[in-house]
């Protein structure tokens, strides 16, 4: 009987007729069933099957405790119900057996789940960019590696490999749709793997980026050569080419690409946008230095010639496209960068003329011109009636500047009726200049070289024209009045 009960279905009970022992014994087998099915890949708790045995030991005692004082029918059933016993104990073995195969495949199940959570997120996130999906990606990563190495011999782990297949062509996704500058930092994050994982695990998954990243590098840096840095920030991909991949084919490429876009912008400066031109030069010239092969740093010199010229042309073209300020600062440079350049002179007086042009708009209609027209001149004899000294700048048929000293005896003038006084006064000697002039228009333009701390107008543009056969006179002086400012009062005699 008390192999019976060790069964744990109360057999030894039920030959005996003991129906309650016997239905406390289903009752203790149930709770065990309900506490440890579905089978958990953990396993059952200790404390359940510890207390499970306890009970069995204890109806096995039972049952022969209670089959000693009662009479089993017949002499054979203790023999039968010996043997039935034998045989039923294989039944809770059977049962241990089946569990534990049953809690295998729980393992196996979870350690898909797993592997499905990591194919899931790798899918969550391909196609957004990469920026935004790498945390996501290197948690998929620790999946797929926890999985190889701590259980490799299960179901999921031997489909890592396949997974890691996916896994690589999904990160490399925007190589494969040429958006060959977004693949250069997935490429290269996937450059950095076997530093991270098995290289068995990868096999020749490990050597993949190379070629797509130098291709990648290549046509990424090629299409911003001389361009405006995004966002202020110089990109460095033909560098990192050269450094990163210095014997591929594509670093061949570097050199031949630099120079054929250098040539390109040196023709570009003859063109409509010298000033376009000039700077990507400029640009060129400081990738061309940066980079680490000293054939292609060499080819930095072959831009100077562009950029002198560039430079020169796009002073010309911003002072026809009417931006004067721009014009006399980009024509005032060229002459003092470049002082041995022949059109140093020309370039001066385009400045000269573009900065009385920014105050007096008639003198930019067209560039002064290249020559000096001959004939007769005419003097132009100015004397300065102010403190401080005066710099005159003209353009006409002729374009220059000069300057006349200040008056130390002299005042500013106050009142409306300032021209009528200036350089009026007896016996006193005014500074002067002599321009000799060929006749034309000119426009002037007088800037006062003091009055810091005045608040009246420093500089005065005006227009006159310079006819054959007369001999001209003209007064700077300066007025406190709001009205007036640095100007000439003008007289004219036959000559």
């Amino acid at each position: 009987m008390a192999l019976l009960n060790l069964s744990g279905f109360g057999l030894g009970y039920a030959l005996m007729r003991c129906w309650v022992r016997m239905v406390l014994c289903w009752a203790v087998t149930g709770a065990l069933l309900w506490s440890v099915l579905p089978a958990d890949p953990e396993g059952a708790a200790g404390g359940v099957v510890v207390g499970y045995l306890v009970a069995l030991v204890v109806a096995a005692v039972d049952g022969a405790r209670v089959a000693r004082r009662r009479a089993v029918g017949g002499s054979w059933r203790p023999v039968v119900a010996a043997g039935a016993g034998l045989v039923l104990l294989a039944v809770p073995a059977g049962g241990v057996v089946a569990y534990g195969s049953a809690q295998d495949e729980a393992v196996e199940q979870t350690l898909l789940d797993r592997l499905d959570r990591g194919d899931r997120g790798v899918e969550a996130v391909s196609g957004r960019p990469f920026a935004e999906a790498r945390g996501d990606y290197r948690a998929a990563l620790a999946v797929y590696r926890a999985l190889w190495e701590e259980h490799s011999g299960s179901r999921a782990g031997k489909l890592v490999p396949q997974r890691l297949d996916a896994y690589y062509k999904a990160v490399s996704a925007p190589y494969r749709q040429r958006k060959l500058c977004e693949a250069i930092e997935p490429l290269t994050y996937l450059r950095t793997l076997p530093r991270e994982i098995d290289p068995e695990l990868l096999g020749e998954l490990a050597g993949y980026p190379d070629g797509p990243l130098a291709a990648s590098l290549y046509a990424c840096g090629v299409s911003k050569l001389g361009a405006v840095p995004a966002g202020g920030v110089d990109s460095d991909e033909l560098g990192e080419l050269l450094r990163a991949f210095p014997g591929s084919a594509e670093a061949g490429k570097v050199g031949p690409a630099v120079s054929r876009k250098i040539s390109e912008q040196n023709r570009a400066v003859r063109g409509s946008d010298p000033c376009a031109a000039r700077d990507t030069l400029r640009r060129l010239r400081t990738t061309a230095l940066a980079m680490p092969d000293k054939s292609v740093s060499a080819l930095a010199p072959k831009t100077d010639g562009g950029i002198r010229n560039g430079e020169y042309a796009c002073g010309v073209a911003q002072f026809k496209a009417k931006r004067f300020d721009q014009a006399r600062l980009t024509l005032t440079e060229f002459a003092a960068s470049y002082r041995k350049d022949e059109r140093g002179a020309r370039a001066r007086d385009i400045a000269i003329a573009a900065e009385i042009a920014g105050t007096r708009p008639a003198a930019g209609k067209r560039l002064p011109p290249s020559g000096s027209p001959g004939g007769a001149r005419m003097e132009l004899v100015i004397s300065n009636d102010a403190p401080d000294g005066v710099e005159i700048l003209y353009t006409g048929p002729v374009t220059g500047r000069t300057s006349v000293k200040g008056c130390g005896s002299c005042r500013a003038y106050s009142g409306p009726t300032a021209s009528l006084s200036a350089c009026k006064a007896g016996g006193r000697n005014y500074p002067r200049v002599t321009l000799r002039l060929p006749a034309g228009e000119y426009h002037f333009l007088y800037k006062h070289r003091g009055g810091a701390t005045r608040t009246v107008v420093s500089s005065y543009a005006d227009g006159s024209k310079i006819q054959s056969g007369y001999r001209y006179t003209g007064c700077t002086y300066v007025s406190s009045s709001p009205s007036f400012g640095v100007g000439p009062a003008d007289s004219v005699s036959n000559t």
